[in-house]
């Protein structure tokens, strides 16, 4: 149980951070339009995410459930 709530404090103070924590636009000095930089002047506008971000969400879901499965096997043996 005490590894119970050591996990789950971990995870809300991390929550709690990660609002906190925003990406920074980089501003293209006199670029021109058309080139590697967005419409209004940003660099990596548009860059594309979704599936990269799936997986390791899917991983991690998976890496959690496996320990908690363990945690739990372990804590039966017992």
């Amino acid at each position: 149980m005490k590894k119970f709530i050591q996990i789950i404090s971990v995870l809300v103070i991390f929550l709690m951070l990660s609002i906190h924590l925003n990406a920074q636009v980089k501003e293209a000095p006199d670029a021109p339009p058309g080139g590697p930089t967005g419409n209004d002047g940003t660099i990596g506008e548009g860059a594309p995410i979704g599936s990269g971000l799936i997986i390791l969400i899917s991983l991690g879901a998976a890496y959690a459930g496996r320990k908690i499965y363990l945690m739990k096997k372990e804590d039966l043996e017992e």
